[in-house]
């Protein structure tokens, strides 16, 4: 009796490649990928400059650049940016984005686990929302590592989305039954959408952080990479407050109340 062999590491990795190639048309659509605020943009910054200081020049990875959201950010405050992404029609909206903003931000095509990038090379690595789709997490830190200059900073801005907490799942349970209450004018969402949803839970089930990217965990494998100064920082609710204004109450609540840090460390 013949068993079906599991899926490999390789499958899993193009999958998501392909997950986020299709995600990349409605990308800058969502409140929490695009920036939709001054307050928000500013709160950002604020973020970034508390753990990495002034850019002045200095060289940053922006890894999972997607549409480019974080490298607009690094730009703003002085660094002289790459952005890394394995997507194509990220790179795309990326690029046509930076030439109608007229940034001189380069975007190159590149897997953030495996990178092709000098060693000791950039002052900065960033990345956001990238952590919890690693394969293989503890690879991916020392490829970091690799390329970041002696003293250089790695600044994580991740979440567990998994177990977001309890207020979080109640906020969510609460929207949803509302929605159900008021059918006549909540259409089904559509195919497409229902498609979406069921790879992300399907490639969220797979990868390393399945059971939740929390931030102790990160930051243990960080240690384990050889990065020192770990802090973790989870007052993001200057961003949070202000992304919270494209969503409904509830939904606002929801995403306010989750798990999410940032994570500084330096080679």
């Amino acid at each position: 009796m013949s068993e079906t062999a599991p899926q490999s590491n390789f499958d899993l990795r193009e999958e998501i490649k392909e997950y986020w190639s299709k995600r990349a048309e409605t990308f800058d659509t969502q409140p929490g990928h695009e920036i939709f605020s001054e307050s928000e943009r500013e709160a950002w910054h604020r973020l970034f400059k508390r753990h990495l200081g002034p850019g002045d020049g200095r060289r940053a990875l922006d890894l999972a650049s997607g549409t480019g959201v974080i490298s607009h950010v690094l730009d703003d405050i002085g660094f002289d940016v790459t952005g890394l992404d394995w997507a194509d029609p990220m790179l795309a909206r990326a690029k046509a984005k930076a030439g109608e903003r007229k940034r001189s931000i380069r975007f190159l095509m590149g897997d953030a686990e495996r990178t092709m990038e000098p060693d000791d090379h950039y002052d900065v690595v960033t990345c956001r929302h990238l952590v919890w789709t690693l394969v293989d997490p503890k690879a991916a830190f020392n490829e970091w590592a690799r390329v970041l200059k002696p003293g250089g900073k790695l600044l994580i801005v991740d979440g567990d989305f998994v177990d977001p907490g309890l207020v979080a799942r109640l906020a969510a349970r609460l929207s949803k039954a509302l929605a159900g209450l008021s059918r006549k004018s909540v259409s089904k969402p559509a195919p497409e959408a229902a498609e979406m949803l069921a790879t992300h839970r399907s490639i969220l089930s797979r990868v390393y952080f399945s059971g939740g990217a929390r931030a102790e965990a990160v930051a243990a494998l960080l240690e384990e990479a050889g990065f020192s100064e770990i802090r973790i920082d989870t007052n993001l609710r200057a961003i949070q407050w202000a992304q919270a204004r494209n969503f409904s109450f509830l939904k606002g609540v929801e995403r306010a109340t989750q798990h999410r840090y940032a994570i500084c460390a330096t080679k």
